[in-house]
This record gives structure tokens, C-alpha cells and sequence, in this order.
């Protein structure tokens, strides 16, 4: 919320990955825990049991409407991890179709509760400055989910998609087609582009990873590299990482 009311005053700022702020007690390790309230339709029951547990929520209580009230709906309480939250109500907004009522509450510490599943995959990264064409869109949508369309100024170290494979992948999304005096020949069609999801602020703070940044500014939301030079990151991290 803080960062959205920034934006829209002017601010321009990067946004790292959130971190929880943990303490020690008796030797251990804990953290922070909250009490997570959902109202939805019985039909999406399932599907939010799954992700939440996902996310180390564990469930306390079910309380069931029934068809009998007239609403259907079913009232779900839990006791979630402060960081299994990050994230969570745009993802909970997409599953049940928008039907979702959703309240937290802070419910005190406990032990540290294990890792949370991070994304499986890398990114797709610019590899050079200009404004994105169709054409080499194109031929990198089989390589993953494209968050920009055509015509969208980029930066070497941007961020331009979500890569289906589990490391990252440097792209020319400015590549323009050869032009050559040939007519076209049939095969030779439109270009057709799959739809792209540009991400939202909280669905872009959820899905950076350690060496990468939010660039929020008043007219777009951005994601990039920590280091931008394409041939800089891989000797950083060869050097904090030796073999």
C-alpha cells in the first residue's frame, strides 16, 4: 500500500525481494504468524486449501454455510507464516474468479516453519537496448510468458518474461524481420502474439527473485537485474558461488 501511494505522488523507487523480520528466542529461530480469514464459494474450497498449504498455512477452522442459507459459501480460518502471505491475495483474487473475501490479522511468533516453494523457473532477460517488435516477440513466446507486447521500450537487464525453463535466458526482443526484395510467400502470415500478462504491483514484488529488482516509477512497473550487463552477472555470482 505504501508503495502504490508513492507512486502515485511522484516517487520512483526500486523494490527488492521483502524479507520477514525474524527474531531469536531460547536459541531458536522465529517468526512472525498471522491469523488469515476467507469467505468464498464452496466450489473454490479445493483449489485454496492447496495453494495456502502451499505457503505453510495450516487450517483451524471450516465453517460451512450451505446451500441451505442461501449463500453457499464457506468461511475458512488459518495460521499462516507473515511471508507465506507476499503474494497470496492476487493469487487467491485469480483462483476463485474474484468471489474471495480475505482478512489478516497479526497472531504473534513460532518457530520457524521451513522454506516456502519460490518459483521454478528463470526469466526472460533483455539483452540490449530498443523498443520490442513483433517479430521477435514472436519467436520467444515458446520460450516462456511474455509480460511486455510490441512497441515497449527496453533495457539491457530488463526483465521481459517469465523463461519455461528453470534457469535464466538472455533475449533479443528487438530483433527486427530481413527485409528482402522476394514476394512474400503463403506461409509467410500475420504474426499472431499469445496475450501477455503484464504484472501487477504485489504479483511483481511475489515473483522477483534474490538478484532481481521492482522498478516502480508513476507510469509503469518494471522488473530487472540487480547488475544490468548481461556479462557482469555471471562472474559476480561464479565469485560468491565458487565450485
Amino acid at each position: 500500500i505504501l508503495i502504490e501511494m508513492m507512486r502515485r505522488e511522484g516517487y520512483e523507487l526500486m523494490v527488492g525481494k521483502p524479507e520477514i523480520v525474524s527474531r531469536k528466542s531460547n536459541g531458536k529461530v522465529e517468526e512472525p504468524v498471522e491469523q488469515l480469514i476467507i469467505d468464498v464459494p464452496q466450489e473454490f474450497v479445493g483449489v485454496l486449501m492447496q495453494e495456502i498449504g502451499m505457503r505453510r498455512g495450516l487450517n483451524t477452522k471450516m465453517i460451512s454455510h450451505g446451500t441451505t442459507a442461501g449463500t453457499g459459501r464457506v468461511r475458512l480460518e488459518f495460521t499462516i507464516p507473515s511471508r507465506g502471505l507476499i503474494g497470496l491475495r492476487s493469487e487467491v483474487l485469480k483462483l476463485t474468479r474474484g468471489t474471495v473475501v480475505m482478512n489478516t490479522l497479526f497472531d504473534g511468533y513460532t518457530d520457524w516453519q521451513g522454506e516456502i516453494p519460490a518459483r521454478l523457473t528463470g526469466s526472460l532477460v533483455a539483452d540490449r537496448r530498443g523498443r520490442t517488435t513483433s517479430y521477435a516477440l514472436y519467436n520467444l513466446q515458446e520460450r516462456g510468458e511474455l509480460f511486455v507486447g510490441p512497441g515497449v521500450e527496453v533495457y539491457e537487464g530488463m526483465l521481459i518474461g517469465q523463461s519455461a525453463r528453470w534457469d535464466d535466458m538472455d533475449v533479443n526482443a528487438v530483433k527486427e524481420k530481413k527485409q528482402t526484395n522476394m514476394r512474400a510467400s503463403v506461409a509467410d502470415e500475420a504474426i499472431r502474439l499469445v496475450p501477455i500478462h503484464p504484472l501487477s504491483l504485489e504479483e511483481a514484488i511475489e515473483f522477483i527473485a534474490d538478484d532481481e529488482y521492482v522498478e516502480v516509477t508513476p507510469q509503469s512497473i518494471r522488473l530487472r537485474k540487480k547488475i544490468l550487463e548481461a556479462n557482469q552477472r555471471p562472474r559476480k555470482y561464479r565469485n560468491q558461488n565458487p565450485p
